[in-house]
């Protein structure tokens, strides 16, 4: 049973059609695994374990029949407790939130897609209150640890999603990405994750971060993440800003390799980052194995002054948004760093609110002129590698907030560009170091590819 948990899904899929194997088992052993690591690293917020082996009954009697419903029938599969999934209170992370004053009968629109094709659903996963910085403990679940080191936090703010997805707690997830949030933990815990093109999954309820906040897969490598998009970007008309279908199958679309790919590789943006040694040394050799498999490699940098000041004033904004329902007692319950920056969002005015957004669509049009010169741009994922569990910053770090430590993150959510990360090695702890790989708007599947090459070339292991 053990052994069906370290299975990616593409490997399952191919159990359930031979016969190896069957959805019961899998949804079981799964189950099992996400049981015995909750006590000590705390990834799940809800087990849905009844729901669950009942979805994968139905799963494997489609499998005997030969008729099974969709890409992912059978297949486990968690959510972020950020996404509506039916029958299961959201509660963000948040104590402001009463799981009996909701209904809970609408599933966001990437859970309806996977609901269609068949994927069995494990339970809901940790985030910080309404996902709002990059490391993940709230009020209403305590922290969530690295599984690498539980003393480490799992970066966030998808961090219950990466801890389970690299423990075998279901081989897919669902997470969101506001400046980082499926990037920053999947590097800090040795998993894959990309961030899509804004739009191309499409949200509802529309977040209160506006056009920053992405919902994006986290896997064990990019052949599953490539599956998964084939899935959860599938139209719904609940969000009035998602693009239109995909132009063909990321997954076919994965072979395509890097060779004759024009890469821009730039190690600190220009110096602008300071970035650990076994973190710059990790990043530097995946960066030659592309080059190895025919990519044309140029260190260089692009034109990306930090933005971090305007996106401070989205996203504070965005959480004051969040909060401007709350009673002054429910305010008193929030986690004090996400108070305190809803009473910076509140204070902006609209000037400032709009120059923010100068910022962003100026920051846009550079990356799309550098994007007219290369395909993808590669840098480090995080500078560092997993800190203290429980804390917003690194010990001694000197940062105020969580944009501090994750300057390779935010500025492609301003953009709206694909991003993913790929784990490349290790540190002298054992903790794993993340490869980012951005590319233009809508180019999604040049990301999915040279994270696939990456793969077939050993280097999308945290193990290396």
């Amino acid at each position: 049973m053990s052994e069906l948990t370290e299975l990616t899904a593409v490997r399952l899929l191919d159990g359930y059609r031979e016969g190896e194997f069957s959805p019961v088992e899998v949804v079981r052993a799964a189950l099992e695994r996400a049981e015995e690591i909750q006590p000590e690293v705390n990834a799940f917020v809800r087990l849905l374990a009844e729901e669950a082996l009942e979805q994968a009954r139905a799963s494997e009697e489609r499998w005997r029949r030969g008729e099974p419903c969709g890409l992912l029938d059978g297949v486990p599969v968690t959510v972020k407790d950020i996404l509506l999934l039916r029958g299961a209170p959201t509660l963000k992370g948040s104590r402001t939130i009463d799981p009996a004053a909701g209904r809970w009968d609408e599933d966001a629109p990437s859970v309806a897609r996977l609901r269609e094709h068949g994927a069995v659903f494990l339970g809901k996963t940790t985030t910080p209150e309404f996902g709002w910085k990059g490391v993940t403990d709230s009020p209403l679940s305590g922290v969530t640890r690295n599984p690498h080191d539980p003393t480490r936090t799992a970066g966030g703010s998808s961090g219950g999603a990466a801890a389970a997805v690299a423990l075998g707690a279901g081989p897919l997830a669902l997470g969101t990405d506001g400046g980082g949030s499926v990037r920053i933990p999947a590097a800090f815990c040795g998993i894959f994750a990309l961030k899509p093109t804004y739009g191309r999954v499409p949200l509802y309820p529309a977040s209160a971060f506006g056009t920053l906040a992405h919902v994006g897969p986290m896997t064990r490598d990019a052949a599953d993440a490539a599956l998964l998009m084939d899935v959860i970007g599938g139209p719904d008309s609940r969000d009035w800003s998602a693009l239109g279908p995909a132009s063909g199958s990321f997954s076919e679309g994965l072979a395509g390799g890097v060779r004759g790919l024009r890469v821009a590789y730039s190690p600190s943006l220009g110096g602008q980052v300071a970035v650990r040694p076994e973190v710059a040394a990790a990043v530097r050799r995946a960066v030659e194995r592309l080059a190895g498999l025919g990519a044309y490699v140029e260190e260089t940098d692009p034109d990306l002054t930090d933005p971090v000041e305007a996106f401070h004033t989205l996203w504070f904004a965005g959480a004051a948004r969040v909060a401007q329902h709350l009673t002054r007692e429910q305010r008193e319950q929030l986690d004090p760093g996400l108070r305190e920056i809803c009473g910076a969002g509140a204070r902006y005015s609209a000037l400032e609110y709009l120059a923010a957004v100068d910022v962003r669509m100026g920051l846009g049009r550079r990356m799309g002129r550098f994007h007219d010169r290369y395909d993808l741009l590669v840098t480090p994922t995080v500078p560092i590698t997993a800190f203290e569990a429980g804390a917003e910053v690194p010990k001694g770090s000197g940062h105020r907030r969580w944009t501090g430590w994750t300057p390779f993150t935010y500025p492609f959510n301003m953009t709206q560009q694909p991003a993913a990360t790929v784990p490349v090695g290790v540190d002298g702890d054992g903790l794993p170091i993340g490869l980012q790989i951005v590319a233009a708007r809508h180019r999604d599947d040049l990301v999915l590819r040279g994270a696939h090459a990456l793969y077939g070339a050993g280097a999308g292991t945290s193990a290396e």
